[in-house]
């Protein structure tokens, strides 16, 4: 009797499964993160895959508008988005409507982490009982300012008192006045759509009701307000006609086209960059007109097409925790949503020399105290644009602010028929 002897038959099986076995035990988990624009991420993932063996981060950047179009095609079509995605907050909005194809993050123990955030960027990505998106940073506002053309005007360069004569955004106006009868060569702000944008930002409602998500761009005097004084500086040539982000607002920025601009903390490293070493100690930072206000910010959220949507979740929770947004914010000043973070003593005394040594961790934990909530409309990236567009006609001389109202209100009330 021959014992101990395998036929070779059942070895060969034997040997398949444990060779998947011992490949399976050893596979690593790739998790994709999309991102837009610059999120600071890349040095991070390094360390995630420290702390993490057998998880590899891999990053995707794109544009704004691919990446968020690129974004609504793959859930539609069931495939093709990253395992972690990045999504503004003006598109959160429209992705409830689509919030089957995320993952609820719950699942995961999300809601536990809810008292990290402040309670108007946790509300913005949670629909009911469903977590939606974890929130990176929040874009609270400042007004960034030219030291140099302001003293060609014989207006204050120190920060504080520059800010006394702004604390409306009808001072801010009649400054622009005074600073354009002076300094006839340079214009006072990149351009009406990012002072529209910024009192937008400090109103609870734009285009659409909160109660019942209803069109009221049209009867908001929160909205027409905003656009007549906007389009006002437009109309009197005090705005540099400058699309933010585009090349000419580059040049302009580093040539010193205008003298001021709002400026969410994200801001500062586009300033950076555009204005390159000769800009440092040019610009400097003070108090938006209004005293706080909100731009941008986006949330993390999970595709439940993707293959490791727990790992992926895990990535996320990592990424948007307390200790990556403190780092964010001291590599990049990338604003943290956390008021346990912005609050922090080494954030709040964080100062940035290229801005003359602004006291930054100050003045935008400020800001952010101070933000209401701003509600989003589904539509509501179907219709801001259209506004925007007004603007640009008036400041290109091609219609006066009411033509433009009108023409954006009749337009919006058809692309929401």
């Amino acid at each position: 009797m021959r014992r101990g002897r395998v036929p070779w038959s059942l070895l060969a099986v034997l040997l398949v499964v444990l060779g998947g076995c011992s490949a399976t035990a050893h596979e690593r988990v790739r998790i994709t993160v999309a991102t837009f624009g610059e999120f600071g991420y890349e040095p991070l993932f390094a360390e995630y895959e420290r702390l993490n063996p057998g998880v590899d981060l891999v990053g995707r950047v794109t544009d704004f508008d691919s990446h968020h179009k690129g974004l609504i095609t793959a859930l539609a079509a069931g495939r093709g988005a990253a395992d972690v995605v990045a999504v503004e907050e003006q598109y959160l909005p429209a992705l409830r409507r689509s919030r089957d194809k995320l993952v609820d993050l719950s699942r995961f123990g999300a809601r536990d982490l809810r008292d990290q955030w402040t309670p108007w960027k946790w509300e913005q990505g949670v629909v009911g009982d469903t977590v939606l998106g974890l929130g990176t940073d929040m874009g609270g506002l400042a007004m960034c300012y030219r030291t140099d053309l302001m003293a060609r005007a014989g207006l204050p360069t120190d920060r504080d008192a520059l800010a006394a004569l702004w604390p409306t955004w009808q001072a801010y106006a009649e400054v622009a006045d005074r600073f354009s009868q002076r300094v006839p060569d340079a214009r006072f702000t990149d351009s009406a759509g990012t002072v529209y944008t910024a009192m937008l930002n400090q109103a609870e409602e734009n285009y659409f009701r909160t109660a019942d998500d209803a069109f009221i761009g049209d009867s908001n005097p929160a909205v027409s307000r905003a656009f007549t004084l906007a389009g006002a500086i437009g109309a009197k040539h005090q705005t540099a006609t400058l699309t933010t982000f585009t090349q000419p607002w580059n040049i302009g920025i580093s040539q010193g086209a205008f003298a001021t601009m709002t400026c969410p903390a994200w801001m500062l490293a586009q300033i950076k960059q555009a204005g390159g070493p000769g800009g440092a100690g040019t610009w400097d930072v003070t108090t938006v007109p209004g005293g706080a206000g909100n731009w941008g910010g986006s949330y993390l959220v999970v595709p439940a097409q993707g293959e490791h949507v727990e790992a992926a979740y895990q990535a996320a929770k990592w990424l948007t925790a307390p200790a990556q947004q403190k780092r964010l914010f001291e590599t990049d000043n990338i604003l943290p949503s956390q008021p346990g973070v912005y609050r922090d003593p080494s954030v709040l005394a964080r100062t940035d020399p290229y801005f003359r040594d602004a006291p930054i961790g100050r003045i935008y934990a400020a800001s952010s105290d101070a933000v209401r909530p701003n509600h989003r409309g589904v539509r509501d990236a179907d219709v801001r644009p259209i506004f925007g567009r007004a603007l640009g006609r008036v400041e290109d001389g091609k219609q006066t602010v009411d033509q433009a109202w009108r023409q954006a209100v009749d337009e919006a009330h058809t692309v929401l028929r």
